[in-house]
């Protein structure tokens, strides 16, 4: 057998390495990190987000006793202004960072979302939802990314559970990829490539962790990196903004068990997940298939990666899926 083996991905063309001679167990992927409890939980200014931040959505029980809260970022990476202005400096294109950017926060301290009920996950879609509809017809915006740090090591400058939103005029690189590859196939073969790898996962098998009715949970063949997971709706659809009620909980109980199989079989480790959903920037993308993507912080980047843009993974997908199937939650 060979010491590595190098895996395409279907849509971007991207190629990965599968170090088999570097192989490692799945318990090696274990978070060796010490748990340390939160020191700054009194002064946590996510758990009173709902009363300090003049949030833009509020979820409640009942009047008062608030679940989840959705606030502008202190600290906006994009912000609105009334003018974009596009310009150049010598040679470069330049335009104002317009936009929104938004903190999507649940109220318990300590329940991250691997410990959450599906109802309590499907709040989180539904806000995910409820905010995409809102700014999805804004001017200047483009693209609306919706994405979730877990772990200092993944991000995550605050450890009160949350996600963050940031709508802006531009579709980012990793998408474009995932647009012109998609498009490509569609011209080329008359079908979703999306629908071609999940109709392939169904008839192999392999690399599947969960399925439900409207989902399918499954770590790519061309994994960048270990125990990375994705989620599709089986049927296709380009607009994440268009899920249905039916479909939400779906979605709400395959990320849940996805993100709880995670948690305990490598021991909370930190990750990140964002959606890949078709831009909101008034064009058709009937090629595309909507989707999100978790990727477990297992691995650095080092001069390889960094001077080649191909990622070492030293787990096969198809070892990493069978490990997570078999997590019991």
């Amino acid at each position: 057998m060979s010491l590595s083996e190098l895996r395409q991905d279907l849509v971007t063309g991207a190629w990965i390495v599968v170090a088999t001679g570097r192989a490692k167990r799945p318990d090696d992927f274990k978070n060796k990190k010490e748990q340390k409890p939160d020191e700054n939980l009194a002064d946590c200014f996510f758990c009173d987000a709902a009363k300090m931040a003049k949030p833009v959505l509020v979820y409640e029980k009942s009047e008062g006793d608030w679940t989840l809260a959705v606030i502008p970022n202190k600290y906006p990476a994009f912000d609105y202004s009334r003018k974009l202005d596009r310009r150049t400096e010598g040679p470069f294109s330049v335009v104002n960072g317009v936009g929104y950017h938004e903190v999507i926060i649940t109220r318990d301290h300590a329940k991250h979302i691997a410990l959450m009920s599906t109802t309590q996950v499907m709040e989180i879609v539904n806000a995910y939802q409820d905010r995409y509809l809102n700014l999805m017809n804004k001017r200047f915006v483009d693209y609306i990314s919706i994405f979730h740090n877990h772990g200092k090591e993944a991000g995550a400058s605050v450890s009160h559970p949350h996600s963050q939103l940031i709508a802006m005029p531009v579709i980012d690189p990793d998408v474009y990829r995932s647009l012109n590859g998609s498009d490509n196939y569609w011209h080329q073969n008359k079908e979703c490539v999306h629908c071609v790898m999940i109709n392939w996962e169904k008839e192999n098998k392999k690399r599947i962790i969960f399925e439900n009715k409207d989902f399918i949970a499954f770590c790519p063949f061309a994994s960048r990196s270990a125990f990375e997971a994705r989620i599709y709706p089986k049927f296709h659809a380009p607009y994440f903004e268009r899920i249905t009620p039916a479909s939400k909980i779906q979605l709400a109980e395959a990320l849940r068990i996805v993100l709880a199989k995670i948690n305990i079989g490598l021991d909370n480790p930190p990750y990140n997940f964002f959606l890949h959903t078709a831009p909101c920037d008034g064009k058709d993308y009937p090629h595309y298939h909507w989707h999100f993507e978790i990727m477990p912080k297992t691995s650095i980047w080092a001069g390889f990666e960094l001077s080649t843009g191909i990622e070492i993974s030293t787990i096969e997908p198809e070892k990493a899926a069978e490990f997570l199937r078999e997590q019991e939650i």
